[in-house]
């Protein structure tokens, strides 16, 4: 996941990047994203606007909107861009819809465990790629942090053991050309879809499977003795 924001802004190791003036009244943000408040989007959030205030001196408070309030992660990327929305935590496959490069962290196989996965998103020259890389393709959006709720699993009507196990069947996917052209490789069926829709698309058969992380699943409680989790 990707914490974007209308400003050049930055909070680390105990600096705030950010110009205001100490004898300003306090200010609010608005802080977006698409998922429940158990979820580590609003982990994310909790950290984050806690230091924002803290190094203000409690002058820049951050107000959270979840569960999609104000749209869908596409949406509040143009929102942002906008500059109608402060602050939004968007998965890179979705922030692919305005900079194509993004989609490179969809690529299958990048990683070779969760382990290696943290490590690089921790790793400085990472994040100034992808900064930088933003920088240069949007106008109106800043990257001001990464993060990870995990590697994606499977999430199916029946158990999915290896890629040939994908074929024939319907796959929602965010709406990236990289995604796409992935899953059709491993001959399956993409559909694009909101998160929320999730849930339903799986009980109507409209999808019958979504590749899912296991704390989206316990954070919206997307449970269901007849679906199967691998």
């Amino acid at each position: 996941m990707t914490i974007i924001s209308r400003w050049g802004l930055a909070v680390t190791a105990g600096v705030l990047a950010v110009a205001f003036n100490a004898n300003a009244q306090e200010k609010h943000y608005r802080f977006a994203h698409d998922q429940q408040l158990n979820s580590g989007y609003s982990v994310a959030y909790d950290i984050f606007s806690a230091k924002l205030k803290q190094l203000s001196g409690g002058k820049m408070l951050v107000d959270q909107y979840p569960g999609a309030q104000l749209g869908q992660e596409p949406q509040l990327l143009q929102l942002v861009k906008s500059g109608d929305l402060d602050f939004a935590i968007v998965s890179s496959a979705n922030t692919a819809t305005i900079s194509p490069q993004a989609g490179v962290m969809s690529l299958h196989f990048l990683f070779r465990d969760e382990n290696h996965m943290v490590k690089a998103l921790a790793d400085p020259k990472v994040f100034e790629a992808i900064r930088d890389m933003i920088d240069q393709t949007v106008q109106g959006i800043h990257v001001i942090g990464l993060g990870t709720q995990g590697l994606r699993n499977m999430y199916s009507k029946r158990e999915i053991h290896k890629i040939e196990d994908i074929k024939a069947l319907k796959i929602r996917v965010q709406a990236t050309a990289t995604e796409d052209a992935t899953f059709a490789a491993y001959g399956a069926q993409t559909v694009h879809m909101p998160f929320g829709s999730v849930y339903t698309s799986l009980r109507r058969a409209s999808s019958t499977s979504e590749r899912i992380r296991s704390t989206s699943i316990s954070s919206t409680s997307i449970t269901n003795p007849r679906l199967c989790f691998r």
